[in-house]
C-alpha cells in the first residue's frame, strides 16, 4: 500500500497521529479501530508500521505440522478435529510413524516440525516425551515446535507436575518453542461457549509467562469471527501485550480466523474478507511489542493473505505439509505448498520473500548439505485410536 494517508473516519485522525508519533495505543484506540469502516485508512497505519520494522520483506519457512492424534476428552464447539476414542476417524500414532512422516519433511527440507494434537484420555507424558526425544535424536537439526499451552496443562495434571516441571521436562527431552494455539479469546464469556473445558485464559498466560521464564520461546493467537464482541477482541490484545511486556518471549502473533464448519458452532456465519484484514492491521497497530503478524495462509486463503502483506502482516507462515486441524473444519485451501509457490505469492504481493527458521534467522539453502531421501512412508505404523494399547 503507497501514496499518502486518506481518512475518511474522523475517529482515527487522533489516532493516526499516535501511531505516526510511534505512541502506544489504548484500548479505547483498538475499539475504534475495530468499529472504523475505513479499512483502507487502518490498513495504511498498519503497513506504515510493518514497513518500518521490516521494510519490504516478507517471511516464511519450510515446516512440517505433525498431529500425533486426534483423540480428545475437551469437546470444544469450535473444534472439528478431535475425536472420542471410539468413534470413526479416530486416530493415534505410533512413534515410528511419527518419526516416519518426520523424515518425510526432511526429505521436503523442513527445518521445523509443528507439532499439536487432541488431549487423549489414554496416553501417559512419556509418549509425548519420546516422540520428541525420537525426532530430536534422528534430526537433531530441525526446530521441534510443539505442544500448545493447552497440552501443557493437560501433561502436568495427568502426570501430576507442576507446569514449571512439565515444561522442564519438555525442554530437555527436545522441545525448542510453543506453538500459539488455544489461546482462542481469554475473555471467560466466551471460553465457557465455545471451550468450556479448556484451561481459562489466565491459565492459558500463565503458562506462556512459566515457558519464557525457563527460555522458551513461543507464539500467540487469536481465534476471531465467532461468538466474541470487538471489546473482547481488544482486550484479548491488550492482555497479550501486557504479558510481552514482561517476558518479551513471544515471536510471532497469528490471527485465525474462525472455520465453522463440522463444529458446534456451525451456524455461525465465516468472518469476512474485511473483517479478516481489519484484524490483522488492527493487530499490527497494538501488538506494538511483537515483532512479527503472520498472515496464516491455511485459514485465511492464499489471496487473502497476499492481500494482508499491505495490512500490516510480514510473515506467511510456511510450506506446513499436512495441515489437518483447520481442514477438519472445513477449509478448502491446499494442506500444503511448496517453497517456490509461497515465494511466488509473496513476489506477487510486491514483497521480497525470505526464507526463515523458527527463530527469525535467514535460512541460505546453499550452504545447506544435500537433502536425505526419507526412510519411511507415512503409512507405515498408523494405529488407529481403537485398537491403541498403552
Amino acid at each position: 500500500m503507497n501514496g499518502k494517508l486518506q481518512i475518511s473516519d474522523a475517529r482515527l485522525e487522533p489516532l493516526s497521529q499516535k501511531v505516526l508519533a510511534g505512541e502506544r495505543l489504548s484500548s479505547e484506540d483498538g475499539l475504534a479501530l475495530f468499529q472504523s469502516h475505513d479499512l483502507l485508512a487502518v490498513g495504511w497505519l498498519a503497513n506504515h508500521v510493518r514497513e518500518q520494522r521490516h521494510g519490504n520483506l516478507t517471511y516464511y519457512n519450510v515446516n512440517r505440522h505433525i498431529n500425533p492424534t486426534n483423540v480428545c476428552v475437551a469437546h470444544c464447539k469450535l473444534c472439528a478435529f478431535g475425536r472420542s476414542p471410539d468413534v470413526s476417524g479416530a486416530y493415534t500414532m505410533a512413534l515410528e510413524e511419527v518419526f516416519a512422516r518426520g523424515a518425510q519433511g526432511v526429505a521436503e527440507g523442513a527445518t521445523e516440525f509443528h507439532i499439536v494434537g487432541g488431549l487423549h484420555p489414554d496416553l501417559s507424558f512419556d509418549y509425548y516425551l519420546d516422540l520428541i526425544r525420537g525426532l530430536k535424536q534422528r534430526f537433531p537439526q530441525v526446530h521441534l515446535k510443539a505442544f500448545t499451552m493447552v497440552e501443557v496443562h493437560y501433561y502436568a495434571r495427568i502426570s501430576k507436575l507442576s507446569i514449571k516441571d512439565t515444561l522442564l521436562k519438555m525442554k530437555d527431552a527436545g522441545v525448542d518453542s510453543l506453538p500459539g494455539g488455544g489461546a482462542e479469546i481469554f475473555h471467560p464469556r466466551v471460553r465457557k461457549i465455545i471451550c468450556d473445558h479448556k484451561v481459562s485464559g489466565t491459565m492459558w498466560l500463565s503458562i506462556a509467562r512459566t515457558a519464557h521464564e525457563i527460555g522458551l520461546r513461543s507464539n500467540a493467537t487469536m481465534l476471531f469471527g465467532h461468538v466474541e464482541t470487538l471489546e473482547e477482541r481488544v482486550d484479548h490484545l491488550m492482555r497479550l501485550r501486557e504479558t510481552q511486556d514482561k517476558t518479551h518471549g513471544f515471536q510471532t502473533f497469528i490471527p485465525l480466523e474462525f472455520h465453522p464448519a463440522n463444529t458446534g458452532l456451525a451456524h455461525v456465519p465465516k468472518p469476512t474478507g474485511i473483517d479478516a484484514l481489519k484484524t490483522i492491521a488492527v493487530s499490527r497497530l497494538m501488538l506494538d511489542n511483537f515483532d512479527h503478524i503472520k498472515a496464516y495462509w491455511i485459514m485465511l486463503t492464499p489471496r487473502i493473505a497476499q492481500i494482508a502483506l499491505g495490512f500490516g502482516a510480514d510473515d506467511l507462515d510456511g510450506t506446513v505439509e499436512e495441515e489437518k486441524i483447520y481442514h477438519d473444519a472445513g477449509a478448502t485451501t491446499p494442506e500444503g505448498l511448496t517453497r517456490a509457490e509461497l515465494e511466488r505469492l509473496i513476489r506477487a504481493a510486491g514483497r521480497i520473500p525470505v526464507e526463515r527458521d523458527t527463530l527469525y534467522n535467514r535460512v541460505d539453502r546453499s550452504t545447506m548439505p544435500p537433502l536425505p531421501p526419507a526412510t519411511a512412508r507415512p503409512s507405515d505404523g498408523f494405529v488407529p485410536a481403537s485398537s491403541l494399547i498403552v
